[in-house]
């Protein structure tokens, strides 16, 4: 087996990626240290290098995982001119990236790992929500103050919402088939909500 990442000096990145393949085949819980060191191509012993067993591997991955999800959700309010259109980006944004990146996905979601194990995790998650809590505050701003739901109660309720589309019928969950496409659900979902809070108009 080649030794590409350990001979170029990049060990870490390559037992990262090795870890995201065998999580999106196997599970968060269904490999092995030693697996993960043979598909990078080094022993188990030089794993400890970088990581300090299993979990905190995992928690690379996820990590690596809100960095790409973070740059997603900054790139798709960026984009749109107008607020509506920013943060119903972010809901489409969730659902390519759970589709793209699988394995990230079940590493930051579904492994059992705290987004505080570490600083650098907490960061990265931090800064992922914080896009679609900055997308909130934008819609929210025009409302008086007493009437104003705050960003991150808006900024949650959207994140379960697009959470729940992507677990029911946007990973082909075995037994679920969803009636519509996964976008169209989380659209016309954030629709409600936003027209429910006064957000939007009817007609928009």
């Amino acid at each position: 087996m080649s030794k590409r990442g350990y001979h170029h000096g990049n060990l870490r990145a390559a037992l990262v990626d090795a870890a995201v393949k065998l999580i999106e085949e196997k599970g968060p819980n269904g490999f092995t240290l030693s697996e993960a060191a043979k598909q990078a191509g080094v022993t188990p012993a030089a794993v400890y290098r970088h990581f300090e067993g299993r979990e905190d591997l995992i928690a690379g991955a996820a990590l690596e995982g809100y960095r790409i999800f973070g740059d997603l959700m900054e790139y798709a309010t960026s984009k749109n001119r107008g607020a509506l259109q920013a943060f119903e980006s972010t809901g489409r944004a969730y659902l390519a990236f759970a589709r793209k990146y699988p394995g990230h996905y079940v590493a930051m979601f579904e492994s059992g790992i705290s987004i505080n194990r570490n600083s650098e995790l907490a960061q990265a998650a931090g800064h992922a929500l914080g896009q679609l809590e900055q997308a909130a505050a934008q819609l929210t701003s025009h409302m008086p103050a007493e009437r104003r739901p705050p960003a991150s109660m808006v900024a949650a309720h959207i994140w379960a919402m697009s959470h729940g589309v992507v677990e029911l019928f946007a990973r082909r969950s075995p037994g679920t088939q969803s009636p519509f496409p996964a976008e169209e659900l989380l659209e016309s979902g954030i629709g409600i909500y936003l027209r429910g809070l006064g957000l939007i108009a009817p007609d928009e």
